[in-house]
């Protein structure tokens, strides 16, 4: 039923929050200062290898839209289950935002990141253009690997998701120091709305530019991959 994939995107979106945006929170995201840079980029990525094989054979893991959409693309999902899967990725990204938003008040632990983990362009000297060029390369190379990994004429055997993890550690290692990464609209969307203020106003970025990579990484590999056999 796709109700049980619906509810699979939420939790695994929320995870992905709630680790992933509560180390930034934790241990912040300084470039000057490695440790927490290198520990956020790891916690993102080390949540989709857990999520993967997790949920991975429920839902297939997307737990964000633009992966979703790039799945759309390729025709490996239909348009009713994409609508389910955005607005159920987004309420889980709010819900995981609001989990961390009572655990740092009732434990009285400072968010280093001033912002729930939200992302923004003030290491881009606030250019909107230099902010849609980064997310959309990232995300591009992000949802370019999922939809080779998990293409039919793929052959990574039980690896998929170690890979997919690892490249959304790479991604982040880069976008960090300059995003703070989205390659996921609702990964943003939800600490945006607990954040307020500028990362709310320039959340639309990080909605537009990762769904152009999508779709553009999805486009890409259909033009470029070898055509697959019908079994």
């Amino acid at each position: 039923m796709s109700i049980k994939k619906y509810i699979a995107e939420f939790i695994g979106t929320a995870v992905l929050v709630i680790f992933g945006c509560g180390t930034a929170m934790l241990v912040g995201c300084d470039a000057v200062n490695g440790s927490g840079y290198i520990l956020t980029a790891l916690a993102f990525g080390l949540v989709i290898v857990g999520m993967a094989y997790c949920i991975g054979n429920i839902s297939g893991c997307h737990i964000n839209p633009a992966v979703s959409l790039g799945v759309l693309i390729s025709g490996g999902m239909k348009v009713v289950d994409f609508i389910g899967y955005v607005i159920a990725q987004i309420l889980g990204a709010i819900a995981g935002t609001g989990v961390l938003a009572a655990v740092f008040s009732l434990g009285g632990v400072k968010d280093q990141t001033g912002g729930f983990g939200s992302n923004g362009i003030t290491n881009l000297d606030n250019s909107i253009i230099a902010g849609l060029i980064v997310e959309v390369i990232l995300t591009f190379v992000f949802v370019l690997t999922v939809i080779g990994v998990t293409s039919k004429s793929a052959n990574h055997g039980s690896f998929g998701g170690l890979i997919i993890g690892l490249t959304l550690t790479l991604v982040h290692i880069l976008g960090i120091g300059l995003t703070g990464t989205s390659v996921n609209p609702a990964r943003s969307i939800g600490p945006a709305i607990f954040a307020g203020g500028d990362a709310l106003k320039n959340v639309w970025i990080f909605i537009v530019a990762p769904l152009v990579g999508g779709a553009l990484a999805a486009i890409v590999y259909k033009v470029l991959a070898p055509k697959e056999k019908a079994e």
